[in-house]
């Protein structure tokens, strides 16, 4: 597996921010047969050590199946971010994003077509992750389940659901615990809450600058983190963090759409259709898991079986009502997050 290599994150945000604006303001890719086709993919930003490798695997591809070469060009943020620069005129061709509803709401602006999330298997998720927690070796603060979280001196990181996908999921574990523990007595699912996010030091827009306050720059004593994220930093510092798998966590399922709109208008609708279907192939899926993502083939995910944790309790947005219920309910402004967080 490719390593991130963070002393490099930086420059390459800003290679990527630079190619991105350039195909998000200029016009649509020029195609020809020397040149070939160009498509934008908007993801989330844990995503893109994945994307990198995963597009030169489907570069190949493309080429030997339809004869054209294809560049894909990479756009990487917190999830919420990323999806409100669609609808305010980035040209994607297809976004991966952390969430359903971030893409419904491109949907909602009439850039998606309705009934996207059928259009490719396990509700348009080529891979799913859950939520766990990155603590430093040693482990010295004892953390092993949410009520740990909320312990006097234990300083928490975690993205803000504001803006980010995977703070989003983070949150909705933590409260599925509170809701299991309390009974659903939401006074006090409310108040664990509260205290947890008392303890939150700091809150990054996205769930990459998260990692990095806590890898880098040494902050908190623990990370809510995306699994992938957490066993990439295993992997690459395995004498400095360890993972700990709460009691309860909830299944995350990032999803992806063509951005129909887009993809019309610049004639990259073939390409972006084979470029989500060839998520599910079983060489992709095979990569998702060398990545830290969990493959939506169930025979493929088994053989990553040491690398993550199969036997954990695991809720599911439908316990919320779907995205677009949960997301009335704890993230619009006004919602139980900023009730709880403004406490």
């Amino acid at each position: 597996m490719k390593k991130r290599n963070w002393k490099r994150i930086v420059p390459a945000l800003l290679a990527v921010g630079m190619s991105f604006s350039m195909a998000a303001c200029g016009k649509a890719p020029e195609k020809s047969a020397d040149a070939g086709i160009t498509i934008t993919n908007v993801s989330y930003d844990p995503t893109r050590e994945f994307y990198t490798a995963y597009n030169e695997l489907f570069k190949k591809y493309y080429k030997a199946a339809y004869g054209t070469d294809v560049n894909v060009v990479q756009s990487h943020g917190g999830s919420g971010g990323q999806a409100r620069s669609v609808i305010e005129g980035s040209q994607a061709d297809v976004v991966t994003l952390a969430l359903a509803h971030d893409i419904t709401l491109i949907e909602k602006a009439g850039l998606i077509d309705a009934g996207w999330i059928n259009e490719l298997k396990g509700n348009s998720s080529p891979y799913t992750s859950t939520i766990v927690f990155l603590v430093r070796k040693g482990n010295e603060k004892n953390i092993k389940d949410w009520p740990d979280l909320l312990k006097p001196g234990v300083e928490v990181i975690t993205p803000d659901p504001k803006s980010s996908g995977g703070a989003c999921w983070n949150f909705l574990a933590a409260w599925q615990y509170a809701k299991t523990a309390f009974n659903g007595d939401e006074d006090q699912m409310k108040k664990f809450a509260g205290d947890l996010y008392k303890n939150v030091s700091v809150m990054d827009s996205g769930a990459r600058g998260a990692t990095t306050t806590f890898v880098e720059n040494g902050q908190g004593d623990v990370l809510i983190a995306w699994e992938n994220e957490a066993v990439t930093t295993v992997e690459e510092y395995p004498d400095d963090y360890e993972i700990i798998t709460p009691s309860i966590s909830i299944l995350a399922e990032p999803s992806v759409a063509i951005v129909d709109e887009n993809a019309n208008k610049n004639g990259t609708r073939e390409a972006a259709k084979a470029y989500l279907e060839y998520l599910y192939t079983d060489e992709a899926q095979k990569l998702i898991g060398e990545y830290g993502y969990r493959p939506s083939n169930k025979e493929i995910l088994q053989q990553y079986s040491d690398k993550f944790d199969l036997n954990v309790e695991l809720c599911t947005i439908d316990d919320f009502g779907g995205w677009d219920a949960a997301y009335d309910t704890f993230f619009v402004d006004g919602g139980i997050f900023d009730e709880i967080y403004g406490n």
